[in-house]
């Protein structure tokens, strides 16, 4: 997909005129034509101003990811999904108390081999 698509796509998505979103660049109309259907890209500057508000990454619209999350985003919800599963110990309640015995047994090896290698270090 190209740029000036997935421009018109988050444009449209997000209820905005061509009008709106140029008043949000501080451009023309013409120019978010320009942007949507002749292949015109818009500077750096503008990129960074289409990507907060669209909430987007820049990979994203220019077509080199599909991926929509910026690396914030996807590092905040990777550290959110994380802590929860330290509140869940990181397993089941399902699981039989051998196997969690297990899991409690191999974190504390963890802790331990990590921790005798920041004293050596």
């Amino acid at each position: 997909m190209t740029f000036g698509n997935k421009l018109k796509l988050l444009r449209e998505h997000n209820n905005l005129t061509q009008q709106d979103l140029a008043e949000i660049l501080k451009v023309g109309r013409p120019t978010i034509a320009g942007y949507e259907t002749k292949g015109k890209q818009p500077d750096y500057d503008k990129l960074i101003i289409l990507s907060n508000y669209f909430n987007v990454s820049i990979d994203y619209l220019l077509g080199k990811t599909d991926i929509k999350e910026t690396a914030e985003k996807i590092l905040e919800k990777t550290k959110s999904e994380t802590i929860a599963l330290h509140r869940n110990n990181g397993y089941d309640d399902d699981l039989p108390d051998e196997a969690r015995k297990e899991i409690e047994n191999f974190k504390e090896f963890i802790r331990n081999k990590y921790s005798k290698n920041k004293i050596k270090n």
